[in-house]
């Protein structure tokens, strides 16, 4: 059975995200963003050179966790964890929304918040995951 065009569109994301944030191949990871990528986040610069200088500027810590991934046609929203953003930053829980045109990523908006400490959840449930970070 054939891919849906949601899983192609799931699993381009998923790699782009990994080979961007965690591998840091900016090499390769040009070939998932488009040249003319629009970013709609208010503490990024615009197109993809100032998504890659981000990340070019973060610490060597970084990681992108995913816990959830849902597609509908060229839309998709992922559930996921920024960690390791420098001494005594708490983690990143982001809902982040991107489109896909022709292959690539072409446009970005996201959701942010602190990850809650067991300490800190009102409702005493983690915000990513079965448990609270360690």
């Amino acid at each position: 059975m054939s891919e849906t065009i949601q899983e192609k569109n799931k699993a381009l994301v998923l790699d782009a995200f990994d080979t961007l944030f965690n591998k840091r191949d900016y090499t390769a990871a040009e070939k998932y963003w488009s040249p003319n990528y629009i970013q709609h986040s208010d503490h990024i610069e615009p197109g993809r050179k100032g998504l890659f200088d981000l990340v070019k500027s973060s610490p060597a810590t970084l990681k992108y966790e995913n816990q959830l991934i849902l597609a509908n046609g060229d839309f998709l929203i992922l559930h996921g964890r920024f960690s390791g953003l420098g001494p005594g930053v708490p983690n990143w829980i982001v809902a982040d929304v991107v489109r896909i045109e022709n292959g690539v990523l072409a446009e970005h908006w996201d959701v942010i918040q602190d990850e809650a400490t067991k300490a800190q959840s009102k409702s005493g449930l983690p915000m990513f995951g079965d448990s609270f970070p360690g």
